[in-house]
């Protein structure tokens, strides 16, 4: 038993010391590729951009379309998973409770898909970039490693894609078109949405004006 617990505790200790390197080190450095493009069978295109060099339209627009209490939570939202379950169990569109920290730990260390042991782990990573990066930092990765559009990555890349232009100019609308498409970005389109996706653009766009007054991206800025 106590060589059972020893070898335990040894596993523990090398996967918290790998995900101690892991987290810190992207805290500075670019993600060179994630587990989703490398499984993407259309190819990579994607363009690594400083948060600086990302419209804040595109912050406030997702902070709007995916995750309003950014700025107040440490990583987990427990008011939108209850939401999201209750929804859920009513019937009718699908939608999920994670957080834009969540999105990003699945996103950088983990894969796509659910299971309670991946959803573990994105918990744990989730309080590591929380803790080691800071919002800052987790909105830039997330805008970075996002997929945008078929076998597209990052903001720049589908600001490219579908506008012709740089991430740094995204007007509202653009902007809240990108934001509106995210959640399935292979079956939603960003150019010429119509119905529900269009109506649900125009209620990010809208609401980008409320996240800017209530400072609900003001973490990502101060």
């Amino acid at each position: 038993m106590f060589t059972i617990l020893r070898f335990i505790a040894k596993a523990f200790g090398a996967f918290l010391g790998l995900t101690l390197v892991l987290v810190v080190a992207f805290k500075w450095l670019p993600i060179p590729v994630t587990a989703t493009m490398l499984m993407d069978e259309n190819g990579i295109t994607k363009d690594w951009e400083s948060l600086d060099n990302i419209d804040r339209n595109l912050v406030s627009a997702v902070i709007a379309a995916e995750d309003s209490r950014f700025c107040e939570h440490f990583g987990f939202d427990a008011e939108a998973i209850e939401q999201a379950l209750k929804e859920n169990a009513e019937g009718g569109r699908i939608r999920g409770g994670s957080t834009i920290s969540q999105q990003t730990a699945k996103n950088v260390f983990l894969w796509q898909g659910g299971g309670f042991f991946r959803k573990g782990l994105e918990a744990w990573f989730t309080f590591w970039i929380e803790t080691i990066w800071g919002k800052r930092r987790i909105m830039e990765v997330y805008l970075n490693v996002a997929e945008t559009g078929i076998g597209t990555y990052g903001a720049e890349a589908g600001s490219q894609r579908y506008f012709g232009h740089s991430a740094a100019r995204l007007s509202p609308d653009e902007a809240s078109r990108m934001a509106a498409a995210l959640p399935s970005p292979k079956k939603r389109s960003v150019k010429n949405p119509g119905g529900w996706q269009l109506r649900h653009g125009n209620r990010i766009e809208r609401r980008i004006g409320i996240v800017r007054r209530d400072g609900l991206d003001a973490c990502v800025y101060n």
